[in-house]
C-alpha cells in the first residue's frame, strides 16, 4: 500500500485536522516521505530510541506511536533527537504520530478502550478540549467497589505496579469518567457530570486536596497503561488493510 495512503487513511479515521488547534503534538506524519510502499508497520506508545530500534529489527516501513518526536516545534535534530531520527531515516521507516486524537477517539481511543475493558455502558464524549473531547464517560453494567475497580485496572501492563487510588468518593461506584494519561486536569468535569470515579494514568499533587474537596475517587492506573489500546486498535485496523503488523511492548510503569 502507498504510504501515502496509509497516512490519509489514518488521519481521515482519527479525524486528525480536528485536533490541530488543541494538541502540542505534530499528529500525522512526523518523518519521513509520503512516497513509497508500506508492507509492514510496527506500533507502539511511545517514539524512543528502543521501539524504534525494534522497528528496524522488525523490517518495518512505518511506525505509528501515541507519543511522537515533535512538540510544538524542533529547533535542532541534535543530541537524543538525533538519535532517534537517524535510524529513521537511515532504515527508511516513516513516523506516524496521533496524540489527542487517538485519546478522544469514541470507538478506536485510548479512553474508548478503557471503558470497553470497565465494560461502560451509555457511553459520552468526555474530557473537553476546546472543541473537542479527549475522553469518554459511562456507567459500569455492574457496580464496581473501590477495590473491585482498583483490581480491574490492575490487569492493565503497568510494568508490574499497581493501581494508586484517591478514594475520597462513594465506597459503591456507577458512573465512570475516563482520561488516559495524564487526565487529572478534567477533575472539575468529572465532578459537574455526576462521576463516581475518574479513572486516568497518573497525577498531580493537587489532586490528591481537589478529589477530597470534591468528593471524588481517583484512580491512576499508570500513563502507559491507560494509553496501550488506541495503538493496539490501530495495529487491527492495519490488519484489515493486509499490511503485516509488529506490537512493540515497552511499560514505563509510569
Amino acid at each position: 500500500m502507498d504510504r501515502a495512503d496509509v497516512v490519509a487513511r489514518y488521519d481521515e479515521e482519527l479525524d486528525t485536522e480536528a485536533y490541530a488547534d488543541v494538541d502540542a503534538s505534530a499528529n500525522g506524519l512526523q518523518v519521513g516521505s509520503e512516497e513509497g510502499e508500506v508492507e509492514h508497520v510496527a506500533f507502539a506508545v511511545d517514539a524512543a530510541e528502543a521501539t524504534i530500534e525494534a522497528a528496524a529489527d522488525a523490517g518495518a516501513d512505518l511506525l505509528v506511536t501515541h507519543h511522537g518526536l515533535v512538540w510544538g516545534g524542533l529547533d535542532r535534530v541534535t543530541g537524543r533527537a538525533y538519535d532517534r531520527i537517524a535510524p529513521l531515516v537511515e532504515n527508511d521507516i516513516g513516523l506516524y504520530v496521533s496524540h489527542l486524537p487517538l485519546d478522544g477517539h469514541q470507538s478506536r481511543g485510548n479512553a474508548a478502550g478503557v471503558a470497553d475493558r470497565l465494560e461502560l455502558e451509555s457511553r459520552e464524549p468526555f474530557g473537553e478540549l476546546g472543541p473537542v473531547h479527549i475522553g469518554q464517560r459511562g456507567r459500569a453494567s455492574r457496580t464496581y467497589t473501590v477495590g473491585e475497580l482498583r483490581e480491574a485496572l490492575d490487569e492493565l501492563d503497568n510494568g508490574g505496579e499497581s493501581t494508586r487510588v484517591l478514594d475520597f468518593g462513594p465506597d459503591e461506584i456507577s458512573e465512570v469518567a475516563v482520561v488516559t494519561g495524564s487526565g487529572v486536569d478534567w477533575l472539575s468535569e468529572a465532578e459537574a457530570v455526576g462521576a463516581d470515579a475518574l479513572v486516568t494514568g497518573e497525577g498531580k499533587q493537587q489532586a490528591y486536596h481537589e478529589a477530597r474537596e470534591a468528593g471524588l475517587n481517583v484512580f491512576l492506573a499508570g500513563h502507559y497503561a491507560t494509553e496501550t489500546f488506541g495503538v493496539r486498535s490501530l495495529a487491527a485496523l492495519a490488519q484489515e488493510w493486509g499490511l503485516d503488523v509488529t506490537y512493540l511492548d515497552f511499560p514505563t510503569g509510569l
